[in-house]
């Protein structure tokens, strides 16, 4: 008898992908607890390395080198990731507040979400400046801003390391790219003063060197879109404007209930807030007994305690060990060319053999996360039944519509139905919804049920609603009523309960916006999450089937195709976060207003398992057409041409491609068999297709035409 999975009993939540998370994402990839399901929440599906910044800056580093692959390290840490931006925390409830979704529920929970240098007080700021922490649309604003052209004109306000750091950088970029420039530092006090003499005295020197124009005892009154303007009148020419003065706590801290210090968590030694659950480390925790400067060589070094006292508190031990901070600290400074200065215990050095230092420990450092270790699957018993290797494969299989039977197998089964004996059930050849009559109504009916391939139950969710909703709105039919199909992984009871909330949240809210309704369902645990509905809809005319394309018509597709292969790539650990999520926003966008555009269309079907190269055969062979397909015209999802080219596949890859052989092969062309899940809808259209293009891309979808219907019967031209 095989042994029961363990189930799932605590909740940990990590808000924010800081570097003290990251790094516990990491150790815990490689030691997991048993029980306790991980969770982190991120605006983005990366975060930047802030040590690299001024390097970035000043053009030694490329944007993606800064960036911490969030997505990549939640697949490796076995946590899933919510990209969404949190909006507070109810201690009572025990829960995180995330934008547009379902609070998540914790038993315990950490904070690491860094700060901002956002100047909301003074005046034109958030208009026409932008701070240099978060790292993120300052970054991409300045990278368009220094390969521009001409004269170049810029200032940063702040006198600390952070911005002379910046100027420093920003006027090396700048000449280096033969732009004339005046870059200012403006600092309303004494520049420097969190450095001992001499290491000021040579980052002085440094910023003279770089052309950088220091000016200290200077109010500034307003930004404007020319610069800054003075409180003693003068103004300063800038074009591009940062903030980088101190540090400011995110505004939702406010109302968290949490003892907070100057807007910042205050932790215990234990990095404990006033709540006991609820840790926090990195520049938004203030160490109470021990203050010390935001610097991230404090979250770097608190990540193993963190670590420990996280899984202490998650078992109920109470062997929380103390963090320690040390009370000097090694400042590496980036000077704008590859030089650096170095100040730790009076001790200042400067010069190009610095910056090879802290670029041999930064790259150390990103290292850690673009090279995570593998974790072998287990062998084979050695004692197995024939054919195990065979059915196993080389990879784990695909979710989603990945994870669908072949079509040959599913067709065979199939052909032993029989056909329906009552005269008011009508089971349409092809179609995957059945059109049944009752009381004189047209009604379509339909089921889907998907193998989770995300561990966000929410988004997994919204995935599958949609998926299922596409047979009624390939129909032409609006949605009316749902019944859920739900298996959670083995878990408790309250874990049960926040699990089935957030599912069930997320299905109500996409079917009642279509005007349906989910009406009752059935629940169950087993090895891991599936999610099914079964949905009908109504049809105020004849239902639009697969067998009504006729030569001449455009084929039209609503969304871009690839979700299979980044899919398969990331259980692998090699698609890029933002790949993910650019295709899970589009497999989580419903289709009900592009059906409602599409309505005259003469056959129409959702692109799903069978790839967009298998939908169109199922339309040419219950139309008797045959079709023109032009690879060039399909749209792609971002990564998916380089992660095909770099031979990532779905699973159902091969069974997919069986059934057209003899079509051309390449990156591009083997995508028109890669299995979609919540893919988009593909429809036969007669006549001029320019307005109706037109009205989708005004309802927000990337429609094309990507190919013709011909009379060819039965023939399909991948070209």
């Amino acid at each position: 008898m095989r042994a029961p999975s363990l189930p799932l009993t605590r909740d940990l939540v990590l808000v924010g992908g800081g570097h003290a998370h990251a790094l516990l994402l990491r150790m815990w990839g490689m030691n997991p607890l048993p029980g306790a399901r991980l969770t982190v929440i991120n605006p983005g599906p990366t975060a930047p390395y802030s040590g690299m910044l001024p390097g970035f800056v000043a053009g030694h580093y490329a944007r993606d080198e800064l960036d911490i692959d969030l997505v990549r390290l939640a697949r490796f840490a076995g946590a899933r990731v919510i990209l969404g931006t949190v909006t507070g925390l109810d201690r009572a409830g025990r829960q995180v507040n995330v934008e547009g979704r379902a609070p998540i529920g914790f038993d315990v929970a950490s904070v690491n979400i860094g700060v901002t240098s956002a100047m909301p007080d003074l005046p034109g700021f958030a208009e026409h400046a932008l701070p240099a922490k978060p790292l993120g649309a300052f970054a991409s604003a300045w990278a368009r801003y220094r390969e521009g052209a001409g004269p170049a004109s810029a200032a940063v306000i702040g006198g600390g390391v952070a911005g002379a750091e910046l100027a420093c950088a920003m006027a090396y970029a700048l000449r280096d790219r033969g732009r004339p420039a005046q870059v200012h530092l403006v600092e309303r006090g004494t520049a420097l003063t969190a450095l001992r003499p001499g290491a000021a005295a040579k980052l002085r020197a440094a910023l003279a060197a770089q052309g950088v124009t220091l000016i200290e005892g200077a109010e500034i009154t307003e930004v404007t879109a020319q610069g800054l303007r003075l409180a003693d009148g003068r103004e300063i020419e800038a074009a591009f404007v940062t903030g980088a003065a101190g540090a400011r706590a995110q505004d939702w801290l406010e109302g968290s209930g949490l003892e907070l210090h100057e807007g910042f968590i205050a932790v215990s030694p234990t990095l404990q807030s006033s709540d006991p659950a609820i840790f926090a480390a990195g520049d938004c925790a203030h160490l109470a007994e021990s203050p010390r400067p935001k610097a991230g060589v404090f979250a770097v070094r608190e990540a193993p305690i963190l670590l420990h006292n996280l899984r202490a508190a998650l078992e109920g031990r109470t062997d929380l060990r103390p963090y320690r901070p040390q009370r000097d600290y090694l400042k590496l400074i980036s000077l704008g060319r590859k030089s650096a200065l170095a100040d730790k215990a009076g001790l200042a050095l400067s010069g190009p053999l610095m910056w090879r230092w802290k670029d041999h420990i930064d790259r150390t450092f990103m290292r850690k996360f673009t090279e995570l270790p593998q974790m072998s699957p287990p062998p084979l018993p050695r004692h197995h039944a024939a054919g195990m290797a065979e059915a196993l494969g080389t990879k784990p299989m695909c979710g989603g519509c990945g994870a669908k039977v072949g079509r040959d197998a599913l067709a065979s089964a199939l052909s032993t139905l029989p056909a329906p004996a009552r005269a008011d059930v009508t089971a349409l050849p092809g179609d995957d919804a059945a059109l049944l009559l009752t009381g004189g109504a047209r009604q379509v009916m339909t089921v889907d049920h998907l193998r989770a391939f995300v561990e966000d139950p929410e988004v997994m969710a919204r995935i599958t609603c949609i998926h299922a909703l596409g047979d009624i709105w390939a129909m032409g039919a609006a949605p009316q009523a749902a019944v859920a199909s739900l298996t959670l992984p083995r878990m408790s009871e309250p874990l049960a309960e926040r699990t089935l909330t957030e599912c069930l949240g997320a299905i109500t809210g996409i079917l009642r916006a279509e005007g349906a309704e989910l009406v009752g369902g059935h629940s169950a645990m087993g090895d891991e999450l599936s999610i099914g509905l079964t949905i009908t809809g109504l049809c105020d005319a004849a239902p639009i089937t697969l067998g009504g394309a006729k030569p001449g018509d455009t084929l039209i597709l609503t969304k871009p195709i690839g979700t299979g292969v980044i899919m398969a790539a990331e259980m692998a650990g090699a698609a890029k976060g933002e790949w993910v999520a650019a295709a899970l926003r589009h497999m989580t966008t419903p289709q009900g207003s592009a059906a409602r555009v599409l309505r005259h269309a003469n056959a129409m079907t959702d692109v799903t398992g069978f790839g967009l190269a298998g939908h169109l055969l199922n339309i040419c062979a219950a139309s008797g057409v045959g079709a023109r397909l032009e690879v060039e015209k399909v749209p792609l999802l971002p990564g998916a041409e380089a992660l095909s080219a770099a031979g990532h596949a779905s699973t159902l890859y091969p069974k997919n491609r069986a059934a057209l052989p003899f079509q051309p092969m390449g990156p591009r062309p083997d995508l028109m068999f890669d299995p979609q899940t919540a893919g988009g809808l593909l429809a036969a259209i007669p006549g001029d297709v320019e307005r109706t293009l037109a009205e989708l891309r005004a309802a927000g979808f990337p429609a094309v035409a990507v190919g013709q219907i011909t009379d060819r019967r039965g023939q399909i031209e991948i070209v």
